[in-house]
Protein backbone atom coordinates (compact mmCIF):
# COMPACT_ATOMS: atom_id res chain seq x y z
CA UNK A 1 0.00 0.00 0.00
CA UNK A 2 1.28 3.45 -0.94
CA UNK A 3 1.10 5.85 2.01
CA UNK A 4 0.24 9.45 1.15
CA UNK A 5 1.72 12.10 3.42
CA UNK A 6 0.03 15.24 4.72
CA UNK A 7 1.77 18.59 4.09
CA UNK A 8 3.00 18.73 7.69
CA UNK A 9 4.42 15.22 7.36
CA UNK A 10 6.28 16.23 4.19
CA UNK A 11 7.86 19.07 6.17
CA UNK A 12 8.99 16.63 8.85
CA UNK A 13 10.46 14.41 6.14
CA UNK A 14 12.20 17.48 4.74
CA UNK A 15 13.87 18.12 8.10
CA UNK A 16 15.24 14.58 8.11
CA UNK A 17 16.44 14.83 4.54
CA UNK A 18 18.14 18.15 5.18
CA UNK A 19 20.37 16.44 7.73
CA UNK A 20 21.24 13.83 5.11
CA UNK A 21 21.95 16.59 2.59
CA UNK A 22 24.26 18.38 5.04
CA UNK A 23 26.21 15.22 5.78
CA UNK A 24 26.68 14.39 2.09
CA UNK A 25 27.68 17.98 1.34
CA UNK A 26 30.39 17.90 4.00
CA UNK A 27 31.55 14.47 2.86
CA UNK A 28 32.40 15.99 -0.52
CA UNK A 29 35.29 17.81 1.15
CA UNK A 30 36.43 14.65 2.93
CA UNK A 31 36.71 12.47 -0.18
CA UNK A 32 40.32 12.61 -1.35
CA UNK A 33 43.25 10.25 -1.92
CA UNK A 34 44.53 8.79 1.37
CA UNK A 35 41.28 8.76 3.33
CA UNK A 36 39.74 5.45 4.38
CA UNK A 37 36.11 4.58 3.83
CA UNK A 38 35.81 3.87 7.56
CA UNK A 39 36.85 7.45 8.31
CA UNK A 40 34.05 8.67 6.06
CA UNK A 41 31.58 6.44 7.90
CA UNK A 42 32.67 7.73 11.30
CA UNK A 43 32.40 11.35 10.15
CA UNK A 44 28.87 10.81 8.77
CA UNK A 45 27.68 9.06 11.93
CA UNK A 46 29.10 11.70 14.27
CA UNK A 47 27.65 14.62 12.32
CA UNK A 48 24.19 13.04 12.16
CA UNK A 49 24.25 12.40 15.90
CA UNK A 50 25.26 16.02 16.53
CA UNK A 51 22.11 17.05 14.66
CA UNK A 52 20.01 14.79 16.88
CA UNK A 53 19.41 12.16 14.18
CA UNK A 54 19.93 8.42 14.19
CA UNK A 55 21.79 6.90 11.22
CA UNK A 56 19.15 4.90 9.39
CA UNK A 57 21.27 2.11 7.95
CA UNK A 58 23.18 1.06 11.06
CA UNK A 59 21.55 -2.10 12.33
CA UNK A 60 19.07 -2.25 9.45
CA UNK A 61 18.76 -5.96 8.64
CA UNK A 62 22.10 -6.35 10.40
CA UNK A 63 24.07 -3.79 8.40
CA UNK A 64 26.89 -2.74 10.77
CA UNK A 65 27.72 0.77 9.51
CA UNK A 66 26.06 4.16 9.08
CA UNK A 67 27.26 4.93 5.55
CA UNK A 68 27.43 2.85 2.39
CA UNK A 69 30.73 3.41 0.58
CA UNK A 70 30.78 1.82 -2.88
CA UNK A 71 34.09 2.16 -4.72
CA UNK A 72 34.63 1.70 -8.47
CA UNK A 73 32.92 -1.56 -9.53
CA UNK A 74 30.87 -1.62 -6.31
CA UNK A 75 27.31 -0.67 -7.20
CA UNK A 76 25.62 -0.17 -3.81
CA UNK A 77 25.89 -1.27 -0.15
CA UNK A 78 29.69 -1.13 -0.07
CA UNK A 79 30.88 -1.59 3.50
CA UNK A 80 33.27 0.91 5.12
CA UNK A 81 36.67 -0.53 6.03
CA UNK A 82 40.37 0.28 6.23
CA UNK A 83 40.40 0.60 2.43
CA UNK A 84 42.34 3.70 1.40
CA UNK A 85 40.94 5.74 -1.48
CA UNK A 86 43.39 6.44 -4.27
CA UNK A 87 43.65 8.92 -7.10
CA UNK A 88 41.34 7.98 -9.95
CA UNK A 89 38.79 6.04 -7.87
CA UNK A 90 35.12 6.92 -7.80
CA UNK A 91 32.98 6.39 -4.71
CA UNK A 92 29.24 6.21 -4.17
CA UNK A 93 28.09 7.50 -0.79
CA UNK A 94 24.60 6.47 0.33
CA UNK A 95 23.34 7.85 3.64
CA UNK A 96 20.09 8.00 5.58
CA UNK A 97 18.83 9.17 8.96
CA UNK A 98 15.79 8.85 11.18
CA UNK A 99 14.75 12.17 12.71
CA UNK A 100 11.56 13.05 14.56
CA UNK A 101 9.57 10.20 13.13
CA UNK A 102 10.67 10.30 9.49
CA UNK A 103 13.46 8.87 7.38
CA UNK A 104 15.66 10.72 4.91
CA UNK A 105 17.75 9.04 2.22
CA UNK A 106 20.07 10.29 -0.50
CA UNK A 107 23.21 9.27 -2.42
CA UNK A 108 25.96 10.81 -4.54
CA UNK A 109 28.93 9.50 -6.49
CA UNK A 110 32.17 11.47 -6.29
CA UNK A 111 35.56 11.44 -7.98
CA UNK A 112 38.64 10.80 -5.87
CA UNK A 113 41.13 13.34 -7.14
CA UNK A 114 41.46 13.40 -10.91
CA UNK A 115 39.53 10.68 -12.74
CA UNK A 116 39.45 9.48 -16.34
CA UNK A 117 36.96 10.74 -18.94
CA UNK A 118 35.01 7.48 -18.95
CA UNK A 119 34.42 7.61 -15.21
CA UNK A 120 33.55 11.29 -15.40
CA UNK A 121 30.98 10.66 -18.11
CA UNK A 122 29.43 7.83 -16.11
CA UNK A 123 28.96 10.09 -13.08
CA UNK A 124 27.57 12.90 -15.24
CA UNK A 125 25.01 10.71 -17.01
CA UNK A 126 23.89 9.00 -13.81
CA UNK A 127 23.18 12.34 -12.15
CA UNK A 128 21.42 13.59 -15.28
CA UNK A 129 19.20 10.51 -15.29
CA UNK A 130 18.21 11.18 -11.68
CA UNK A 131 17.05 14.71 -12.42
CA UNK A 132 15.31 13.60 -15.61
CA UNK A 133 13.39 11.04 -13.55
CA UNK A 134 12.55 13.63 -10.91
CA UNK A 135 11.02 15.87 -13.57
CA UNK A 136 8.48 13.12 -14.21
CA UNK A 137 7.46 12.88 -10.54
CA UNK A 138 4.23 14.79 -11.07
CA UNK A 139 0.67 14.12 -10.03
CA UNK A 140 -1.19 12.32 -12.79
CA UNK A 141 1.92 10.79 -14.35
CA UNK A 142 2.62 7.07 -14.08
CA UNK A 143 5.45 5.37 -12.25
CA UNK A 144 6.73 4.15 -15.60
CA UNK A 145 7.24 7.77 -16.68
CA UNK A 146 10.00 8.05 -14.07
CA UNK A 147 11.47 4.63 -14.86
CA UNK A 148 11.35 4.98 -18.63
CA UNK A 149 12.88 8.44 -18.57
CA UNK A 150 15.79 7.30 -16.39
CA UNK A 151 16.42 4.34 -18.68
CA UNK A 152 16.40 6.49 -21.82
CA UNK A 153 18.95 8.96 -20.43
CA UNK A 154 21.22 6.14 -19.25
CA UNK A 155 21.11 3.97 -22.36
CA UNK A 156 21.41 6.75 -24.96
CA UNK A 157 25.19 7.12 -24.40
CA UNK A 158 25.66 3.34 -24.04
CA UNK A 159 25.48 2.76 -20.28
CA UNK A 160 23.19 0.23 -18.59
CA UNK A 161 20.63 0.37 -15.78
CA UNK A 162 20.92 -2.05 -12.85
CA UNK A 163 17.77 -4.17 -12.69
CA UNK A 164 18.21 -6.11 -9.45
CA UNK A 165 17.94 -3.04 -7.18
CA UNK A 166 15.39 -0.25 -7.33
CA UNK A 167 14.20 2.95 -5.69
CA UNK A 168 11.36 3.02 -3.16
CA UNK A 169 8.82 4.99 -1.25
CA UNK A 170 9.98 6.50 2.02
CA UNK A 171 8.47 8.16 5.07
CA UNK A 172 7.89 6.74 8.54
CA UNK A 173 9.61 3.62 7.20
CA UNK A 174 12.91 3.54 5.35
CA UNK A 175 11.44 1.40 2.58
CA UNK A 176 7.79 1.78 1.60
CA UNK A 177 5.74 1.09 -1.49
CA UNK A 178 6.03 1.64 -4.37
CA UNK A 179 9.19 0.08 -5.71
CA UNK A 180 10.71 2.32 -8.40
CA UNK A 181 12.64 0.50 -11.12
CA UNK A 182 15.09 2.53 -13.18
CA UNK A 183 13.83 0.90 -16.36
CA UNK A 184 10.38 0.48 -17.87
CA UNK A 185 7.84 1.95 -20.22
CA UNK A 186 6.34 5.38 -19.93
CA UNK A 187 2.62 5.46 -19.30
CA UNK A 188 2.70 2.20 -17.32
CA UNK A 189 2.47 1.53 -13.61
CA UNK A 190 0.55 3.14 -10.78
CA UNK A 191 -0.65 6.72 -11.01
CA UNK A 192 1.47 9.24 -9.12
CA UNK A 193 -0.41 11.27 -6.52
CA UNK A 194 0.29 14.32 -4.42
CA UNK A 195 1.55 13.24 -1.00
CA UNK A 196 3.82 10.47 -2.21
CA UNK A 197 7.48 10.62 -1.18
CA UNK A 198 9.74 8.68 -3.51
CA UNK A 199 13.42 7.80 -3.14
CA UNK A 200 14.48 7.84 -6.79
CA UNK A 201 17.92 6.28 -7.23
CA UNK A 202 19.48 5.35 -10.57
CA UNK A 203 22.27 2.77 -10.34
CA UNK A 204 24.17 2.84 -13.61
CA UNK A 205 26.89 0.55 -14.93
CA UNK A 206 29.60 1.40 -17.41
CA UNK A 207 29.23 -2.04 -18.99
CA UNK A 208 26.61 -4.77 -18.62
CA UNK A 209 23.73 -4.33 -16.17
CA UNK A 210 24.33 -7.66 -14.41
CA UNK A 211 25.50 -7.58 -10.79
CA UNK A 212 26.39 -9.98 -7.99
CA UNK A 213 26.63 -9.82 -4.20
CA UNK A 214 29.99 -10.47 -2.53
CA UNK A 215 30.40 -13.04 0.26
CA UNK A 216 30.01 -10.30 2.91
CA UNK A 217 26.30 -10.47 2.06
CA UNK A 218 26.02 -6.75 1.33
CA UNK A 219 28.40 -5.38 -1.27
CA UNK A 220 26.89 -5.41 -4.77
CA UNK A 221 29.41 -5.32 -7.65
CA UNK A 222 29.22 -5.36 -11.42
CA UNK A 223 29.67 -8.84 -12.85
CA UNK A 224 32.07 -7.57 -15.52
CA UNK A 225 34.21 -5.56 -13.07
CA UNK A 226 33.54 -2.23 -14.78
CA UNK A 227 32.59 0.96 -12.97
CA UNK A 228 29.20 1.81 -11.49
CA UNK A 229 27.65 5.06 -10.22
CA UNK A 230 24.68 5.83 -7.97
CA UNK A 231 22.66 8.97 -7.24
CA UNK A 232 19.53 9.34 -5.12
CA UNK A 233 17.11 12.00 -3.91
CA UNK A 234 14.00 11.76 -1.75
CA UNK A 235 11.28 13.62 -3.63
CA UNK A 236 7.77 14.64 -2.58
CA UNK A 237 5.04 14.82 -5.19
CA UNK A 238 3.04 17.99 -4.58
CA UNK A 239 0.32 20.01 -6.29
CA UNK A 240 3.14 22.24 -7.55
CA UNK A 241 5.28 19.45 -8.98
CA UNK A 242 8.27 17.52 -7.61
CA UNK A 243 9.84 18.85 -4.40
CA UNK A 244 13.39 17.55 -3.76
CA UNK A 245 13.51 17.15 0.03
CA UNK A 246 17.13 15.99 0.13
CA UNK A 247 18.57 18.91 -1.82
CA UNK A 248 20.41 21.19 0.58
CA UNK A 249 18.48 24.44 1.17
Amino acid sequence: MVILKLPEEIERARASNQIVAEVLSKLRDKVKPGVTTRELDQFAEELAQKRGARPAFKGYRGYPYSLCTSVNEEVVHGMPSARVLKEGDIIGLDFGVFYKGFFGDSAITLPVGKIGPGASKLIEVTEQSLYAGIEQAKEGNRLGDISGCVQHVVEAPGFSVVRDFVGHGIGRNLHEEPQIPNYGKRGRGIELKSGMILAIEPMVNQGDYKVKILPDGWTVVTEDGRLSAHFEHSVAITDNGPDILSELN
